[in-house]
């Protein structure tokens, strides 16, 4: 009779890259990308309709942010209990019918932040801890770079679905948009996710999906016994502040800079596409250096960025430096921290740990643009806010540097 690793398909191997295939899917079809991307193409549609204000319209991203703080824990203890294909499909479809909601809005602001409440609640299934579970335990030599392809999907909804919301909004209405956009998940997702996305040890039998293996790892009570969770909540705190900051802010910091509406326009378009970079790069390097001595080299770049916007004078090729600088930076984020759980805490408990962190970078990112605003306010300019960001990422990156060596966890029979 064979072992139940026996049935175990190999690490690093074709049918894994199928899987992370099928993550990139999944994330870009979920709640991180779509309304985020999508916010900015509906509002003025909505505002004509209704007479909302843009600062309304706009209070919709800060209700997702403060719910999914909440929610993000929960969804991660359900893709350890449950499993994270279940999770994904039930939150796929969810979020899909409820992003369709909002086709039925009729100008009370208070249903709309109620609907964008719900999506965040019932969306939370398809953020990234579902997909990096799955992905970190089908790799162990390229584990950096599939998370980092994985995480693309992010970036390739950023770069698609704003031109095709204008479209639907142009030619069919904003309504039809919301449905249409809203059956992406449903259309798109769900199939994917339901024919590729597995995890390594899941059993191919029909009535046999329950893993063959348990793999090692911190619960998270041990966890929050372990000094390196508290090492990576403050590093993460600065970073995730410290990258989000200058990135709704990016149009504004140019503006101050004297720079053209065209000119700025050009200056950004790159930023979407070295965020895509920086995942991909920052996953590569993360398999062959150890990921704190690379992450403090990494951010870096983002805190260079930051202090060249932050100079007196900054002109155009600074300034298109200085953006690509930052988009890698944030491109790089969530790659490091699926990879340092994996590598320190292990996937027994990997879901629930990883959406604590994910409440910390939801916290530290919300303050960021909010604090970076103010001081525009308060100093007409953001050369003190961009210089607290570059001590915030080299405090961050420093303090990484005391995680030590990574421990090795076991592969173990399920009972």
């Amino acid at each position: 009779m064979k072992s139940p690793s026996a049935a175990l398909q190999p690490r690093d191997g074709r049918a894994g890259w199928v899987v992370v295939f099928a993550a990139m899917i999944g994330l870009a079809m979920g709640l991180s990308p779509l309304p985020f991307y999508t916010v900015g193409m509906f509002a003025p549609e909505l505002q004509g309709a209704f007479g909302w204000t843009f600062a309304s319209l706009m209070g919709a991203i800060t209700v997702q942010s403060l719910v999914v703080m909440a929610t993000g824990p929960m969804a991660g203890f359900a893709v350890d209990r449950l499993g994270p294909r279940p999770v994904a499909l039930v939150s796929l479809v969810l979020f899909g019918l409820t992003f369709m909601s909002l086709s039925l809005s009729n100008g009370n602001l208070w249903i709309y932040y109620a609907q964008w409440m719900l999506m965040s609640v019932v969306g939370a299934g398809t953020l990234t801890a579902t997909w990096t579970y799955t992905v970190n335990g089908w790799f162990e030599k390229h584990r950096g770079l599939a998370i980092g392809v994985a995480s693309t999907g992010t970036g390739i909804t950023g770069f698609l679905v704003k031109p095709f919301a204008a479209w639907l909004i142009g030619d069919f209405g904003w309504r039809t948009a919301f449905v249409v956009i809203g059956a992406l998940p449903i259309v798109i997702g769900v199939p994917v996710v339901a024919l590729l996305f597995r995890e390594r040890g899941e059993r191919a039998a029909v009535g046999g999906a329950a893993p063959v293996i348990v793999e090692g790892g911190a619960t998270l009570r041990e966890a929050l016994h372990d000094r390196r969770f508290w090492i990576m909540t403050f590093a993460f705190l600065l970073i995730a502040f410290a990258l989000t900051a200058p990135t709704p802010n990016l149009e504004n910091i140019l503006k101050t800079r004297h720079f053209a509406l065209a000119e700025i326009g050009a200056i950004t378009a790159g930023f979407g596409l070295s965020v895509i970079a920086g995942r991909v790069i920052g996953g590569w390097l993360l398999d062959r250096f150890w990921a704190p001595g690379c992450a403090l080299v990494i951010l870096v770049m983002p805190a260079l960025g930051s202090f060249m916007l932050a100079q007196p004078q900054v002109d155009t090729s600074h300034a298109v430096l200085s953006v690509i600088a930052l988009g890698l930076g944030a491109g790089f984020e969530f790659d490091l921290l699926a990879y340092l759980i994996a590598r320190y805490f292990g996937r027994r408990n990997y879901g629930t740990i990883y959406g604590c962190f994910y409440t910390v970078i939801a916290f530290g990112g919300g303050m960021g643009p909010v604090v970076y605003g103010w001081a525009f306010d308060t100093m007409g300019r953001y050369d003190a806010a961009l210089m607290a960001g570059v001590g915030c990422l080299v405090a961050g990156g420093i303090s990484l540097l005391a995680m030590g060596r990574y421990p090795v966890w076991q592969e173990e029979p399920a009972a």
